[in-house]
């Protein structure tokens, strides 16, 4: 069970890493382009299209990431003073009946998406913009994807909290 938590945390930090090259990515696009908007009064729709791909690939790989990191957003009023167990037990209810189906469905959904836009060689509809829409549209039943292998990771996880002995069951 260890081993299989350190494959998949390992996977899903070189998508963290991955995010964060997007990001920094995303920062110099930006950059670039208000200079030469403001400075030179040159406008790239390609550019301002990029913008937008690197942020959507960003946010979409970074949903893994967090759940793995327990970085997504909760409402602690009552989950942080419940047992440890409970609250394993809470996180595996939320990974199976919450994000699984929804992640599953997104997967499923999105690959006749992506595919539709690969066979008709969807480009941008802006001159100048990005060709290849497809390339986007694929971050989707990717990043489910990675989705899937973090609520993975997450259940292993959770498993683990269950099937340990507590610490006044091992005398701690």
């Amino acid at each position: 069970m260890d081993k299989v938590l350190k494959i998949s945390g390992k996977i899903i930090d070189v998508l963290g890493d991955f995010c964060s090259l997007l990001m920094i990515l995303m920062i110099i696009n930006v950059f670039y382009d208000v200079i030469m908007r403001y400075f030179f009064n040159d406008v790239s729709i390609g550019m301002q299209e990029l913008e937008w791909h690197l942020f959507a690939a960003m946010f979409m790989f970074g949903i893994a990431y967090t759940l793995k990191e327990d970085g997504h957003v909760r409402v602690d009023i009552f989950y942080e003073a419940m047992s440890v167990k409970n609250q394993a037990l809470i996180n595996i209810f939320g990974s199976l009946v919450l994000a699984l189906p929804i992640t599953i469905l997104t997967l499923y959904y999105s690959w006749d998406y992506t595919f539709e836009a690969y066979q008709m060689g969807e480009g941008s509809g802006d001159p100048g913009g990005l060709p290849h829409r497809w390339i986007v549209r694929s971050v989707i039943p990717l990043s489910s994807i990675f989705l899937i292998l973090a609520i993975f990771h997450v259940l292993v996880t959770q498993l683990k909290i269950l099937i340990s002995p507590t610490q006044s069951e091992s005398g701690e």
